[in-house]
């Protein structure tokens, strides 16, 4: 494994912008994200040893992000933290949170719960989490959501919007004649997900041309819907490329894509009471626009998301 400083030094935007390989290499050597970085595979299934805390994420640059605020958050009550970051996709770690191999996750309500229970359907943020615990593995549990909202949005770049006469008002239902016609981005689980295809043709009838699997919301994803080589993406709303490059989101005027508060998933046996305070006491600083800003400082800014979050946490009080 690289040493904990150059693997820090060189997680920012331009080092996810390589290729898909540099982040399956991550996931595999599991590069941490602090001097108490854990150098096993992030893929093993140990539990935390020695009252340390391992906050996880999934491989996208805002989850990264989100992991050192928690884990920075945690470090300032005393608890001792470890990383593995870029693991991979809820499909992996909610299967590692779940066996105690990381303690810590930061989550979004909504998809976990379409993770979760495909059927339901909550019209509230609290009823998000009330289905939301009462599905959970009982080894785990949801902490407080955040106001901070990142959802997954069906955007069109600037002359597919031009040339269907797309706008910020149009919904995701005005592709029903164009779709056939349109090449699809995302991650490969968005190809299978509700929140994903799947919907898009159950709740909205869109059949796209193809799909190309790419990154979650990440830098290949918006590369190709910037360069036209995709012509749709799932993007992430606080994605600060949106506006950059001109991107149209669509209305989801059917809530295919929910309530998305960033909430943390913690296992329960390896978080003390202290260590659920901190947490939420982030969750309650945090918002939407607070985490725009921050994902732009990372991903516009090119600046190491561990100085980022420590950053706002001194800031916040936190």
């Amino acid at each position: 494994m690289t040493n904990v400083t150059h693997a820090r030094s060189t997680r920012t935007t331009a080092t996810y912008a390589v290729s898909l390989l540099v982040v399956a290499a991550a996931a595999l050597t599991g590069c941490g994200s602090s001097d108490n970085s854990d150098s096993k595979d992030p893929l093993q299934g140990d539990t935390a040893k020695g009252g340390t805390v391992v906050v996880g994420s999934n491989n996208f640059p805002e989850s990264i992000l989100l992991a050192d605020i928690y884990g920075e958050a945690l470090k300032a009550k005393g608890i001792k933290v470890s990383y593995k970051l870029n693991i991979g996709s809820r499909e992996t770690t909610y299967g590692l949170i779940k066996n105690g191999t990381i303690t810590v996750l930061p989550e979004y309500n909504g998809a976990l719960l379409a993770y979760l229970n495909a059927k339901a359907a909550p019209t509230t943020v609290e009823d998000t989490s009330k289905a939301i615990t009462a599905a959970l593995d009982s080894k785990l549990t949801l902490l407080d959501p955040s106001k901070a909202e990142d959802k997954d949005a069906i955007a069109v770049n600037e002359a597919t919007a031009k040339k269907y006469k797309l706008t910020t008002s149009s919904t995701i239902a005005d592709l029903s004649a164009s779709a056939k016609d349109l090449v699809i981005g995302g991650s490969p689980e968005f190809q299978t997900r509700k929140q994903g295809l799947v919907g898009l043709k159950s709740e909205y009838g869109l059949e796209f041309k193809t799909f190309k699997a790419l990154d979650a919301g990440g830098p290949l994803t918006v590369a190709a819907l910037k360069g036209n080589n995709i012509q749709a993406a799932d993007i992430f709303t606080t994605d600060p490329g949106i506006t950059k490059n001109k991107f149209v989101v669509l209305q989801d005027s059917k809530n295919l894509f929910g309530f998305e508060n960033v909430t943390p998933l913690a296992y329960k046996s390896g978080l003390s009471s202290a260590g659920v305070s901190a947490l939420n006491a982030v969750s309650a600083k945090l918002d939407t626009e607070t985490l725009v800003k921050l994902n732009a400082q990372v991903q516009n800014d090119n600046k190491d998301p561990l100085d980022v979050a420590k950053s706002w946490l001194s800031t916040a009080g936190l």
